[in-house]
């Protein structure tokens, strides 16, 4: 009897904490409105149309850290296909998967996002649901596509955000450690001086988005898992 009564007092308390962080998250969730890129995925398209991707290759998608990536000066061999779009969040990514990731049949999808999620007030449990919502739908019409999570990175315009980061990144590193065909692409760490904190030779200006040199470092962290 003693037993359930802590239990029952347990989850109280945990009951008491934890929702005003998920009403918190279900209110920042309804703030996104995936349909405000249809214009700049109608750019995709159309630009698709004029110069048709061949399928099977790798597939680049996310927000702003893939749309300002040089893949061709990166990765000069790799002809990656880039279908980011800045400050989008990965359930974005997930609406308009059937228009952007599945007509092009990638051998392997690169994501980067759950930076903005984070920003816009997403828990890193909600944030690591996010992305199954993503592999999940796109499993559905490409079942054996390889997807390659780009951790998210610390960054000094964000650092009061580096618990969630860490946390979100471990959820999301756990999930593709059980999955053969998913990968944790761990670009945090390197990004982090001795101080533990962001590495600001890394950084534009804005402390957010990568310099030449930023890129470098996830390049050379990505690389492997390209081959």
């Amino acid at each position: 009897m003693k037993s359930l009564l802590k239990l029952t007092l347990l989850l109280l308390l945990v009951f008491t904490f934890a929702a005003p962080t998920l009403a918190a998250d279900e209110s920042a969730a309804k703030k996104n409105d995936p349909t405000k890129w249809e214009k700049t995925i109608a750019g995709f398209e159309a630009k698709d149309k004029e110069s048709p991707p061949k399928k099977g290759g790798v597939l680049f998608i996310g927000s702003s850290s893939i749309r300002m990536w040089k893949l061709d000066s990166s990765f000069p061999d790799l002809g990656g296909l880039n279908r980011g779009f800045g400050g989008s969040q990965i359930e974005d990514s997930t609406y308009f998967a059937d228009r952007i990731v599945m007509p092009y049949e990638p051998r392997l999808i690169v994501i980067y996002a759950g930076d903005n999620d984070l920003a816009a007030g997403k828990s890193p449990v909600t944030v690591a649901e996010d992305f199954r919502a993503f592999v999940k739908k796109v499993r559905a019409k490409l079942p054996k596509v390889k997807i390659a999570y780009i951790a998210i990175k610390p960054s000094i315009a964000r650092l009061k955000l580096m618990d969630s980061v860490c946390q979100a990144n471990q959820l999301i590193g756990k999930d593709c450690e059980a999955d053969e065909l998913l990968a944790f692409v761990d670009i945090a760490s390197p990004m982090l001086g001795d101080d533990g904190k962001p590495r600001e030779e890394l950084f534009l200006k804005d402390g957010l988005h990568l310099n030449e040199e930023g890129y470098k470092v996830w390049t050379k962290v990505l690389l492997p898992f390209l081959k």
